[in-house]
């Protein structure tokens, strides 16, 4: 979201109109479900997608009548086994798609914009929040706990308990669009070697925030990882002083040896991580396993280390690896919409 908002940015102070392409709501098996966004502009889609095919392709066209007219509009798709022929698509169900048309230079969503940078850069969690009553302008805000409500007058009753997945709320009579600005979560990766470089392009390409901890200079610099939020030198020992793990954060364990492992995977294990994976072969792990053990970890304490790391895709260069680790965080990830 953060590249699309920038690509909006830049369309609006070029002087171009654009639309705002939204999922509202999905069911069924829809190529992109809710949350999923693309900006058109005169030269066609510019950033993002709806998950392509012949509802991105109408999309685009009703996009581009926005942009002669302006306005709002919202769209049902509903795609049943002899419109699927029709559309030439091989998934079906069913999608809601809201469309925004924004004038150039509009200060108010250009506002928006930057303020949807500073959340990124900062790591504020931050909910974008559109209106979608019919007859609406379609104006949009975010809403953070730290800093409250901006760009929209809401009642609490909009606001209350977001979590961390996108919803239509009501109230007085209107209905809104809201929507986690980013996941709650990040990836801390210990160790700076080469699947490390690997993982942290192929996980910020698709959403995680990646911080990399590193004991050793040459290992640590951020030019190593394209994507990184943040390296940080740290003294493994200690690394309650340059690290505090949340419930929604993942933990991934690389660093240059079994004791440094150790050293890791201990002091994970006394903190909420949502996940602990650790690389390695099954013969490194039961040594480390039994040192563990030696320091009173139990086996439901060890049951919470995933290891090898990353789906068994038959990976064996760095890259490889890199792809399984980020498909494994993004099955995490989903547990919650897989559940349904």
């Amino acid at each position: 979201m953060r590249s699309l908002f920038a690509a909006l940015h830049s369309a609006l102070t070029q002087g171009q109109d654009a639309v705002l392409v939204t999922v509202v709501a999905s069911s069924g098996s829809t190529p992109r479900g809710a949350g999923a966004r693309m900006v058109v502009t005169r030269q066609g889609r510019l950033c993002g997608t709806i998950g392509g095919g012949a509802v991105e392709y109408r999309s685009q066209q009703m996009a581009g009548d926005l942009l002669q007219t302006g306005g709002t509009r919202l769209e049902h798709f509903r795609l049943h086994k002899n419109q699927i022929q029709d559309l030439g698509m091989i998934c079906g169900g069913a999608a809601d798609v809201y469309f925004r048309h924004i004038p150039a230079g509009d200060r108010d969503v250009l506002a928006l914009t930057e303020q949807v940078e500073t959340c990124f850069r900062t790591g504020e969690p931050a909910w974008l929040i559109c209106e979608m009553t019919d007859g609406c302008s379609g104006a949009m805000g975010l809403y953070s706990v730290r800093s409250g409500m901006s760009g929209l007058a809401l009642p609490p009753s909009v606001t209350d308990g977001l979590g961390s997945t996108p919803c239509q709320r009501t109230s007085g009579g209107r209905t809104y669009y809201c929507e986690p600005l980013f996941l709650a979560g990040r990836v801390y990766i210990f160790g700076g070697g080469h699947v490390s470089q690997a993982l942290v392009p192929v996980l910020h390409t698709v959403g995680f925030r990646c911080v990399v901890l590193e004991d050793r200079p040459e290992f640590c610099r951020p030019e190593l990882f394209p994507g990184a939020e943040e390296t940080r030198l740290v003294d493994n020992t200690r690394l309650a002083d340059f690290v505090t793990v949340e419930p929604d954060d993942y933990v991934v364990v690389m660093t240059r040896g079994h004791k440094d492992d150790q050293l890791v995977q201990a002091q994970m294990l006394r903190t909420s991580a949502r996940y602990i994976g650790v690389i390695g072969s099954r013969r490194k792990t039961a040594g480390v396993f039994a040192l563990l053990r030696e320091e009173g970890f139990n086996d439901a304490d060890l049951a919470r280390i995933t290891t090898p790391i990353g789906l068994d895709i038959g990976a064996e260069t760095p890259a490889e690896i890199a792809v399984s680790i980020a498909a494994q965080l993004i099955q995490i990830r989903a547990g919650d919409k897989l559940k349904h």
